[in-house]
This record gives structure tokens, C-alpha cells and sequence, in this order.
């Protein structure tokens, strides 16, 4: 780390619409980040509450580069704690997922309960008389390190910070209130899958707050007429600015002259679907709304396009590399038709989807093309310089400064 424990890089003093490149590829600010951010006062989402639906239930993550299990107990509750044995640093759990009554290190069997707990030493009196552990050990002082967890609307996160506020006042009225809307009832799993993008884990974080792109990178968008800037839609942010919601509202679509003054390649396509059963929806909310993509800060989602609703998270798997997951979902009580529909839908986005094919390598060529201007910075005044709501257009990177915002908040960036 630079000296006393400096900050990496020049940052524009106070300025959110300026990112020097170097932010993407520098190692001690990554290292830094794991500390201030993954590790500092932020929800990080854990996994899906109907993912541990039995007692003994657990999963493996990560919260950063901290890999972590998250288990429910016989008495119902989710645990997290840090995947690490308390003697060696070794990883207990090395399972995607499974069940179990207790969680031991192969390495030298010690066992924990299912909140952490050590319940047991292999040999810890010794054989026959010798060897063991001191006779002061005290196995109260030697669990796996706990996370705290909140659940909300069927999503479990974990801080690892005392300072943390509660979930709900960290999302806040407005975009805590969409995300009930969106997650209004038991969840049904879909199915799930995971990507790699060759790319700095923030350069995903603002595309994903980055409604300017979205009709311009992504033609499917644009060609089929699911999402585009002419349709009435808006920017919400959180009060803080961190959390966003971008949304649009297909019925409202008005083909404005600025996509052709603009030459969108997309809207010149007349191409039409073999299949046009893939975008058949029906309206599930009295709002309008049929397009909406929620970010919760620092790196998870929720998206809801047309009908197809899914989570995504993000997790950084080096300074230039990320890992993308993605879990599609329904309701549990979604018809046959429903559920079918939702499915079909989801061709839509993931590694391989009609709109987020783009997405998987349009950050890599971010991150290919800084590579040796570091002392430059990346411009985003889209929509003004401010970090607020935008009700009147989403031609704008007002989500992607308020990302800016939060972490140069939390890594103590002037």
C-alpha cells in the first residue's frame, strides 16, 4: 500500500463525472477496496432465502474476494460466517452447496455448529495422557468469524460492520418500496448460471446503472421495441444516491425523432422473431412499468423485463476480473402458463441473452482500451454533473455518478 496508507491514484477533488482509468487496474486500490467496501459498512447480498429451505442447508460465496458460508440451523435462522477454519485458515465448506448437521475441516476435523461454533477438537486431550491442547484453550474464542444477516423480501445480506445501518434504512423508502413491489410474495427458483467478465468488478457496477447505453449497445432492445429512451420512463435514486432504479414503460413508446437524428443502428432493423411467442407477456403491475433494472449498492440486482424477473450479483475475482451470476425467479404461486413464460423469457439476458450478449464483452474493451493511460479519466456528464432523480429522461449517467458517489464516500475520497 502506498504510504500512510494513501490513497492509490489522483481523484478529482470532490468530482463524481471524472474516474481516472487507473481506478479499473490498479492493485493497491483493489486491495484497498476489499477492505473500506467489501468489508466496510454496505449489505452485501448473500444468496436467496427459498435457496436454504431445510434446516442444515448451506451455500458457499463470496463477499469479495471472502469466501463465506451462509447456513440455516435447526431453529430456522440463517447464519453467515467466513469460510475459514479458526486453526489453519483453511476452507471448511468446499461444496457449492449441500446439508449437513455440523460443518468440519477436512484438514484436521475441527467441527463447528451450524452458527459457528466450535464444538470440536480432534484429540484435544491428547492420547493417552499427552499431547493436546493447553489446558487454557478455550474453544469459545476460536469460532468462524459471523457476518451479521437481514433477510428482506427474500433476500439474505450480510455486513461484516457493526456501523452498518439496518437493510431497510440502507435502501431507503423509495427504492426499498420497489423492490417489495417486485419481490411482493414467496419466490420460486428458476434456475441459475454464472460468467466470467475479463473486466474490473466497478466497470460492471456502472454498466449496470448505465441506462444511456442501453438502446444504443443492446439492438434487441431497440429493433423489438422492449426498451428504448422515447418511451416514458425515469432515474430513482436512493437519498444517498448509491441505489438507483431505471425504468420504462412500453405502452408509451413515441419513436421520437432523435433515434433517427441519432443514426441508431438498432432502429434500422426490420428483422422479425421466428419465434414471437418469446416476447408474449402480460401486465403484472397497475404502474405501467414493464422494464426496470434496481441496483443495490456496491454489486448486486434486480431486473424485471417484461415478465421475466431475475437477481444478478457480482463478485471480483482479481483486479481484472469479475464473475457474474445470474438466478431467474417466479412466484410460488405462478400458474403452469406463468412459470412457461417466465422461462422463455429469460433468453433474454444472461451469459447467452438476446439483450446482455453484449454486456459480456463491452467492459473487457474498457479494460483493454485504458490499459496504459492511467492518469486519464473517463468522462460522465451525461444528463448534467448532479447525482438526483431524473423523471424527465434516461439520457443520462446520473446512476452511474451516484455509484461514484457512494464509493468515493466509503474508500474516504475527498
Amino acid at each position: 500500500m502506498t504510504a500512510d496508507n494513501a490513497m492509490p491514484l489522483h481523484w478529482p477533488e470532490g468530482d463524481v463525472t471524472r474516474v481516472p482509468y487507473g481506478a479499473y487496474s490498479d492493485p493497491e486500490l483493489y486491495a484497498l477496496e476489499q477492505q473500506r467496501i467489501f468489508r466496510g459498512p454496505v449489505w452485501n447480498f448473500l444468496c436467496l432465502e427459498v435457496q436454504l429451505p431445510n434446516a442444515g442447508d448451506y451455500r458457499t460465496t463470496f463477499v469479495g474476494e471472502m469466501p463465506v458460508i451462509v447456513v440455516r440451523d435447526e431453529n430456522g435462522v440463517i447464519n453467515a460466517m467466513v469460510n475459514r477454519c479458526a486453526h489453519k485458515g483453511a476452507l471448511v465448506c468446499h461444496k457449492e452447496r449441500g446439508n449437513s448437521r455440523s460443518l468440519t475441516c477436512i484438514y484436521h476435523s475441527w467441527s463447528y455448529d451450524l452458527r459457528g461454533k466450535l464444538e470440536g477438537v480432534a484429540f484435544a486431550k491428547g492420547v493417552r495422557g499427552k499431547g493436546g491442547m493447553p489446558a487454557d484453550f478455550d474453544p469459545g474464542l476460536r469460532e468462524l468469524e459471523p457476518l451479521r444477516v437481514e433477510i428482506f423480501c427474500g433476500l439474505v445480506f450480510g455486513t461484516f460492520s457493526p456501523e452498518t445501518e439496518p437493510f431497510e434504512a440502507y435502501m431507503g423508502d423509495a427504492i426499498g418500496g420497489f423492490m417489495k413491489r417486485n419481490l411482493n410474495r414467496p419466490l420460486r427458483l428458476l434456475g441459475s448460471h454464472s460468467q466470467i467478465l475479463h473486466n474490473n468488478w466497478k466497470l460492471y457496477a456502472e454498466n449496470l446503472r448505465d441506462s444511456y447505453h442501453a438502446t444504443l449497445l443492446h439492438t434487441f432492445y431497440s429493433a423489438f421495441n422492449i426498451n428504448r429512451l422515447d418511451m416514458e420512463g425515469a432515474i430513482t435514486l436512493s437519498q444517498k444516491g448509491w441505489h438507483s432504479i431505471s425504468h420504462a414503460k412500453r405502452a408509451t413508446l413515441r419513436a421520437d425523432k432523435e433515434y433517427k437524428a441519432a443514426n441508431v443502428h438498432a432502429t434500422k432493423s426490420d428483422s422479425k422473431l421466428a419465434g414471437p411467442q418469446l416476447l408474449k407477456s402480460w401486465e403484472e403491475f397497475d404502474d405501467g412499468i414493464t422494464h426496470s433494472i434496481q441496483t443495490i449498492f456496491p454489486t448486486a440486482a434486480v431486473q424485471f423485463i417484461l415478465n421475466s424477473l431475475a437477481f444478478r450479483f457480482f463478485v471480483p475475482r482479481g483486479v481484472d476480473k469479475t464473475e457474474l451470476f445470474w438466478i431467474y425467479l417466479g412466484y410460488a404461486d405462478d400458474t403452469p402458463e406463468q412459470t412457461r413464460m417466465r422461462v422463455m423469457q429469460s433468453n433474454l439476458t444472461g451469459a447467452a441473452g438476446l439483450v446482455s450478449l453484449e454486456d459480456g464483452c463491452i467492459n473487457e474493451f474498457v479494460q483493454r482500451g485504458v490499459r496504459g493511460s492511467e492518469t486519464h479519466s473517463a468522462f460522465m456528464e451525461m444528463g448534467g454533473r448532479d447525482v438526483a432523480s431524473s423523471e424527465g429522461s434516461r439520457a443520462t449517467e446520473v446512476a452511474v455518478r451516484g455509484f461514484w458517489q457512494g464509493y468515493r464516500e466509503i474508500m474516504g475520497i475527498a
